[in-house]
């Protein structure tokens, strides 16, 4: 019989038909294999010199559990002093708690076909792998449990939270070798999948260029403030700038990746390029407004950058605000 890998769903082989959905699948290819090492070895010693304390002092855990008690010494708060104690004992003691410390960490990554564009030394879609390797591993280098949400225009691919440096690189392996079925881009899916499978309060990293808004998503809005109402909502925003403008080079064959429908643009009239950049602009525009909506944490990383330093600005300016 086969065993079943932990938070991997086996189903029964059922006859080809061309009502049932496409499903998405993994490929564990030698490429995969070498691509999962580089992201062990240079998320590793980030994750243990920069985000680890970052990550523990931003992402509190669910609240305080008595530990002990102790005698009570001068500038003690008196609302901690037990009195049960100190009537048995004759003299004032206090309770002493802990941090109840082990979390949930959800990653929910967008792997819709624009994520295979890019203009930098990366693919967005290796750019985001190895922010979810990072988050995955502070995550679990604390104790706290990670998981790993994939989405399209669908639920593709879900592992529960679990704990441990080997689970946190199953994770990132799962999305490197995963291909989706899906092409398109609907995040009110995985928002809504999330808040259904979430039993206490996470954190949520959605990480996705969020080219996508109210229009082509009315869901997106409704989702978010739901899931933000009972989460940790944040939001990494992957910004490519070739993808706001269009070059002059005359005649262009353009394709677009989630729809496959194909054009031609003449790149050489300004008011084509006028009208892109536009189009763009008030896409992003709407996102922002949903952001600033739902007050949401965001992180904006250009993909043609280092993305370490705004990552690190985010837990460190987090971790001001709330000291």
């Amino acid at each position: 019989p086969r065993r079943r890998a932990p938070g991997v769903r086996l189903s029964r082989r059922t006859p080809a038909s061309s009502d049932a959905p496409e499903r998405g699948h993994h490929v564990f290819s030698p490429e995969v294999t070498a691509q999962l090492q580089r992201i062990e070895l240079t998320t590793r010693g980030l994750v243990e010199s920069l985000f680890s304390g970052e990550y523990h002092s931003i992402f509190k855990g669910r609240g305080l559990e008595f530990s002990d008690v102790r005698e009570y010494q001068p500038g003690d708060d008196v609302r901690a002093i037990d009195w049960n104690v100190t009537a048995r004992r004759g003299h004032l003691f206090i309770k002493e708690f802990v941090e109840e410390r082990q979390l949930s960490t959800l990653v929910v990554v967008d792997l819709s076909a624009s994520k295979s564009f890019g203009t930098g030394a990366k693919d967005n879609a290796t750019v985001a792998a190895e922010i979810a390797a990072i988050l995955a591993l502070a995550a679990t280098s604390n104790n706290d449990r990670a998981g790993l949400l994939l989405v399209t225009d669908r639920v593709e691919h879900f592992i529960p939270p679990d704990t441990g440096r080997r689970h946190a690189m199953r994770l990132v392996l799962e999305l490197l070798a995963w291909r989706p079925a899906g092409r398109g881009t609907r995040l009110s899916e995985g928002l809504r999948f999330a808040e259904k499978v979430l039993r206490q309060r996470s954190t949520v990293f959605v990480i996705s260029d969020f080219l996508t808004g109210t229009t082509s998503d009315p869901d997106l809005q409704h989702a978010a403030r739901k899931l933000a109402w009972d989460h940790d909502v944040v939001a990494i925003r992957l910004l490519d700038p070739a993808a706001a403008m269009l070059p002059r080079v005359g005649l262009l064959a353009v394709v677009d990746p989630e729809t496959g429908r194909r054009r031609v643009v003449n790149t050489s009239r300004r008011r084509v390029r006028e009208r892109y950049e536009a189009a763009h602009a008030e896409a992003r525009a709407r996102v922002d407004e949903l952001f600033r909506d739902l007050r949401l944490d965001t992180v904006d990383l250009v993909t043609t950058e280092d993305y370490l330093p705004p990552l690190i600005g985010f837990f460190r300016r987090r971790a001001r605000s709330i000291q």
